[in-house]
């Protein structure tokens, strides 16, 4: 579905990323860990338009995106859900989900994605009216992906999903994102916390310094005492 080959991006003499190649197929989790800095995020905004990538190619459906507007994009379907969560905070809760949809006009087509978010979200269709400035962190990061899913996307890039919040607000968030994926949307999941990323993950990769260094199935990853020692405190 998605298919990264030899990107790099720079900001300005600054190389951020180098030579990174990956790709996701469809109904895949497949997750993108690494320290911070090492271009986790980069890599999503290169895919989302944002950053332009000045080496390599970007293929999404068979298709080059490498040089499509970051709109465009997202009307094709590739939809981010982005690190610290983005929400406008003085606008309600239902106004940030209208803005989600800014690509559609199918009325009804709206209404009833708007109705299987509040469903996966249920915490947020009893804040519908209150502005989203004044909500937790847990809550703002839930209105960000259903956000994300108002603009139908058939794969969704979540970046850092996790950043921020209590334990068990993370544990929500995550049997979430297996759900939207078991209802059929692709996900490339960016995240910090290697543990539940690779629990939730079909495949992954290893991202260092900008450089993909391991990939292969999530569980043999976890699996693995060089991952465990760089990535889940050893144990």
């Amino acid at each position: 579905m998605l298919e990264l080959k030899n990107i790099a991006v720079s900001y300005g003499a600054i190389k951020a990323l180098h030579d990174v190649s990956l790709s996701v197929n469809e109904g895949e989790i497949v997750t993108l860990i690494g320290s911070n800095g090492a271009g986790k995020t980069t890599t999503l905004r290169a895919i989302s338009g944002l950053v332009r990538a000045h080496t390599g190619d970007i293929i999404y459906q068979g298709k080059s995106i490498k040089s499509m507007p970051p709109h465009e994009i997202v009307k094709a379907g590739l939809v981010q859900s982005p690190e610290g969560r983005g929400v406008f905070p003085n606008m309600t809760v239902a106004e940030n989900l209208e803005l989600g949809a800014f690509t559609r006009n199918d009325r009804d087509g709206i209404e009833q994605d708007k109705e299987r978010a509040l469903t996966l979200f249920p915490r947020l269709r009893e804040r519908l009216a209150q502005m989203a400035g004044t909500l937790s962190g847990g809550e703002q990061q839930m209105l960000a992906m259903a956000r994300a899913l108002l603009a139908r996307p058939k794969l969704l890039l979540l970046d850092e999903p996790s950043l921020g919040l209590a334990p068990q607000i993370v544990q929500v968030i995550f049997k979430i994102i297996r759900e939207i994926n078991e209802s059929g949307t692709t996900i490339l999941l960016v995240e910090q916390n290697a543990h539940m990323a690779l629990n939730v993950a079909h495949r992954a990769y290893v991202l260092e310094v900008g450089r993909v260094t391991v990939s292969g199935k999530a569980s043999e990853l976890a699996a693995s005492d060089e991952i465990r020692k760089a990535y889940l405190g050893g144990h």
